[in-house]
């Protein structure tokens, strides 16, 4: 017999969709770019958009630790998606900077991440996802007190 649910909460249902979300964006991100993780394009989006970012907040909004980030963005920078340079003022910290690679891959991204969002949010009205959303944070607030 297969549980669907064998823990009978919602918490396992959000578990589950976002494990199902990421194979689907991994497979749909790996046709386009073979040597890209979605965590990788994640920290590409995330860098484009905020070239000062600390490695610290990257992580935090990545969800990884530190440990995790550092081997994360040497693998990056072996790849040449990255370039990676002593921080000028503060030794112990790094510059970040995306490579020509790191921007052509974000741009074959674009069309791939928007396609996996409406795939999985397909049947959904702007009102489900409104309350999605509002519902989610809170399970997040509570979480954090």
């Amino acid at each position: 017999m297969k549980l669907e649910n064998p823990t009978g909460t919602a918490l396992y249902s959000i578990e589950k969709a976002i494990k199902e979300y990421r194979k689907l964006a991994q497979k749909n991100i790996t046709k386009v770019v073979k040597d890209i993780t979605i965590d990788q394009c994640l920290v590409l989006i995330i860098l484009n958009d905020n070239q000062n970012i600390s490695q610290k907040e990257l992580a935090n909004l990545v969800f990884k630790d530190n440990a995790s980030i550092t081997r994360m963005i040497e693998l990056m920078v072996k790849k040449e998606y990255l370039n990676r340079t002593i921080h000028l003022q503060d030794r112990r910290k790094f510059n970040l900077e995306i490579t020509n690679k790191g921007i052509t891959t974000l741009e074959l991204m674009k069309p791939i991440i928007k396609i996996n969002r409406e795939t999985a949010l397909d049947g959904l009205s702007l009102e489900e996802i409104a309350l999605l959303n509002k519902t989610l944070n809170k399970i997040i607030a509570n979480c954090k007190k």
